[in-house]
């Protein structure tokens, strides 16, 4: 396994809040892949997220920062994490979180934290995994961190696979040694033959040369993991260059947000920052913040594997 480089961290977690910021105006919207190469946008009027500027992201990227700013501070807990998740949700800074996430939210702020987690296959609690992937320097840390975190909000096993899924898939693209794609596939299997089959019919598809139109159309778009993970793998396995993964991805419409989030933060820390669009990267909500996140979850990360 290869130590894991700066410039790699550092993509990843902006090129999972760059997609996040190009999904945010499609997010619950049809697909809409004739606008899709035009950068950030805002919501259209009405949307949830209508308020929000052109390069911000959603609840998505906010929960992986609250993740990896936990870590770094060395306070990170499961129950730390859902305490802090609620009160953000309380205060009304939350936007436009997956149903699940909020109703996890509720139940941690009326009856505490046991017992918070609901029982969905939504993909929510997927990006919040992001920075256990760089942290964590063998597999099993990674899927017993992505899993213990996803239970927080979601409790179902098709949900807890696709976060440990994820958390590998992001893991194998940092560390540059091996096929991360196909080993995040033999991932799922094993976690959840369902889902694993899922992504396996994903990839057939796009290796028999589907169309994008059609492969939205018989993967689906929507919030479950049965179909937000499996259409990112086939967006993953068709476009390599990341400026053609992150536009395609905005363009899906349905869950595009998590979607393009997730093929974001594949697409960085396989090829790290300067692979990613510089205008994106330079228009980016606080992209010094998340940055710097990046920076100080890499030392966290060269600690660790000094004490090993």
């Amino acid at each position: 396994m290869y130590p894991m480089l700066l410039e790699h961290v550092t993509g990843c977690l902006l090129g999972a809040a760059i997609g996040d910021a190009l999904g945010m105006p499609g997010e619950s919207m049809p697909t809409d892949l004739k606008h899709c190469r035009q950068g950030y946008r805002r919501a259209w009027r009405g949307h949830p997220s209508a308020g929000l500027e052109p390069g911000s992201y959603t609840d998505d990227t906010q929960m992986m920062m609250l993740a990896g700013r936990l870590l770094v501070e060395g306070s990170y807990t499961e129950e730390e994490y859902a305490s802090h998740l609620a009160e953000m949700y309380a205060a009304g800074e939350l936007r436009f979180p997956d149903g699940s996430v909020a109703s996890a939210c509720r139940r941690i702020l009326t009856t505490g934290f046991e017992g918070c987690g609901v029982n969905s296959d939504t993909a929510g609690c997927i990006p919040a995994t992001v920075p256990f992937a760089v942290v964590c320097h063998n597999p099993a840390d990674v899927r017993r961190s992505a899993a213990g975190l996803c239970g927080v909000t979601h409790t179902s096993r098709s949900a807890r696979a696709a976060a440990v899924t994820a958390a590998l898939l992001i893991h194998t693209a940092l560390h540059g040694d091996g096929d991360a794609i196909a080993d995040a596939q033999h991932a799922a299997d094993r976690e959840y033959p369902p889902l694993g089959g899922r992504i396996r019919e994903a990839l057939r598809f796009e290796s028999e040369g589907i169309t994008l139109d059609s492969a939205i159309s018989v993967i689906g778009n929507d919030v479950t993991v049965y179909q937000t993970l499996p259409l990112a793998f086939f967006l993953m396995s068709r476009y390599e260059e990341p400026g053609d993964l992150l536009a395609v991805a905005s363009g899906v419409g349905g869950n595009t947000d998590t979607i393009a989030c997730i093929c974001g933060a594949y697409a960085g820390a396989k090829l790290g920052m300067s692979a990613l669009p510089g205008k994106l990267t330079e228009t980016l909500e606080n992209r010094k913040q998340i940055e710097g996140l990046a920076g100080q979850l890499h030392r966290l990360y060269i600690k660790k594997i000094k004490f090993l």
